[in-house]
């Protein structure tokens, strides 16, 4: 595949991840761990994307969309950067330092082209005052989402357009204080986003569950897909008690 396909392709991708939470419902195809896998699949090596997608979405974890305040924009950066990656030779954990500088221009970008779709609305409410509901469609669903996709479609195409020499110019010019300032932001980040979860069990109906299955991995020596296992057949018997209508 020439360059030009390829630089296509992983900006259709892009697309695809951008109108999973605008068009779609949130299927969550647009997590970095489903975009890199793909991404990944397209360039030939598949192992890498789950790799640097498994990186990425550890460290995205911690951003957290509230109220109107614009998070760093993990679709492009995690996309651009497994590119990096998988077409450099890199490491993961350089896809994550790569990832966050991208995803900060993609967060730019982001409030940016919200300023745009603002003036589409006001647009979009001055045809439903004159009874245009086919102009208003149109405004909402056509034109906003095309702006959407350019936005997204055009930064990941010239990055992979460019080439592997470029992308490897841009790996060797980052110093290295630079890369570990970021890995460190990184398990920060990481750190966080897992805070973030631990804090949804941290109930006393759930957190019993938590810990019996860390202690499981701990000192029985089971690996989460076994705890896993043992969890979904623990969550039926307990439904099945709760349910069943017997005293027990």
């Amino acid at each position: 595949m020439n360059s030009i396909g390829m630089a296509v392709l992983i900006g259709l991708v892009a697309v695809f991840a951008m109108l999973d939470s605008r068009l779609l419902g949130r299927l969550n195809f647009e997590q970095p761990l489903v975009t890199s896998a793909i991404v990944g699949i397209l360039l030939g090596n598949p192992a890498a994307g789950l790799a640097s997608g498994a990186t990425i979405e550890l460290m995205s974890m911690g951003l957290v969309q509230v109220g109107a305040a614009v998070p760093p924009d993990m679709v492009m950066g995690g996309i651009i950067a497994t590119s990096f990656a998988i077409l450099t030779g890199a490491s993961p954990e350089t896809a994550v330092a790569i990832a966050i500088p991208i995803a900060v221009l993609g967060q730019l970008l982001g409030v940016m082209f919200r300023t745009i779709i603002a003036a589409l609305g006001h647009r979009a409410d001055a045809a439903i005052a004159k009874g245009n509901f086919r102009e208003a469609i149109n405004y909402h669903i056509v034109w906003g989402t095309a702006l959407y996709c350019t936005m997204y479609f055009i930064p990941v195409f010239l990055a992979i357009y460019l080439g592997t020499d470029f992308v490897q110019g841009i790996v060797s010019a980052i110093p290295d204080w630079f890369t570990n300032g970021l890995n460190f932001a990184a398990k920060l980040l990481t750190a966080y986003g897992l805070s973030l979860l631990l804090s949804m069990m941290a109930s006393k109906g759930m957190m019993v569950f938590f810990l019996l299955g860390f202690f499981g991995c701990a000192y029985l020596g089971i690996d989460v897909t076994g705890i896993s296992i043992f969890g979904v057949l623990l969550a039926l018997i307990l439904m099945s008690l709760k349910y069943s209508g017997n005293a027990a």
